[in-house]
């Protein structure tokens, strides 16, 4: 089914249809967007996009809740690493997509979830695991459910097709830079910063990278626009972004 077969209200990727929406009324509606990055146009992304290649994937699981957050990170991976694959969560049906890619052995699906309760400890591995993977000329996976943390953990506990997944804890010194919502622990990473952290210690450092200066423009960018003020010069990471667009031209 192509995008163009489904309509506003079914889900782009599997066409099931969408939860319906609420009238969003949050702080900020009225701003003027862009259609690109969803960013307000006062500090739009766009600009700074750049794409990366990466030996592993990244597919994301998302709550539908989670689509319609201006302020979702998830989509940042997508824009850096074209093999992103995003699929909304639904605990009774999943994505016939997701359940064919599960089963195909070029990939290695690793569940991302912490190995903070006895009943799974069993399916617990390290990154070693992955590096192990990749010895054997598959594709390792992060999975990662993406959605607030209560809506992870009924993610993970409700949906038996993830059963026989691995599960890969992140075990990371990183605090959380993300200022636009308040987490309860500086230790709770955004999905864009699990997914840098995975990356980086796979071995993907340069994809690593260019999603953590995205991030960065993201966060820096998204706030600077909730007190309508516009980024006059460049950050650091922008810079750097732009230095990389530079590279890929030539």
């Amino acid at each position: 089914m192509s995008a163009s077969d489904t309509s506003p209200e079914c889900d782009p990727a599997t066409g099931h249809p969408r939860p319906p929406r609420r009238e969003f009324k949050a702080r900020g509606s009225f701003v003027i967007r862009c259609e690109g990055c969803n960013l307000p146009k006062l500090n739009c992304l766009c600009p700074y996009q750049v794409k990366a290649e990466s030996y592993a994937q990244v597919w994301l699981i998302t709550h539908s809740l989670e689509h319609y957050k201006p302020t979702n990170t998830g989509r940042l991976i997508g824009d850096v690493l074209a093999q992103t694959q995003v699929f909304t969560w639904y605990r009774t049906a999943p994505d016939a997509q997701l359940t064919a890619l599960l089963a195909d052995p070029r990939y290695a699906p690793f569940l991302i979830f912490p190995d903070d309760q006895p009943d799974y400890a069993d399916r617990v591995v390290g990154m070693d695991a992955v590096h192990s993977v990749k010895q054997d000329s598959r594709i390792p996976v992060f999975i990662i459910l993406d959605g607030t943390w209560r809506q992870a953990r009924r993610m993970f506990r409700k949906s038996a097709y993830l059963d026989s997944l691995p599960v890969l804890p992140l075990r990371t010194e990183r605090e959380t830079r993300y200022r636009l919502r308040k987490p309860a622990s500086k230790a709770h990473l955004c999905t864009a910063e699990v997914a840098i952290e995975l990356l980086r210690q796979g071995g993907d450092e340069n994809a690593a990278a260019v999603l953590d200066d995205y991030f960065d423009v993201f966060n820096d960018s998204y706030a600077a626009s909730r007190f309508y003020k516009k980024i006059a010069e460049p950050t650091e990471a922008m810079t750097r972004l732009l230095a990389r667009q530079e590279v890929l031209e030539d």
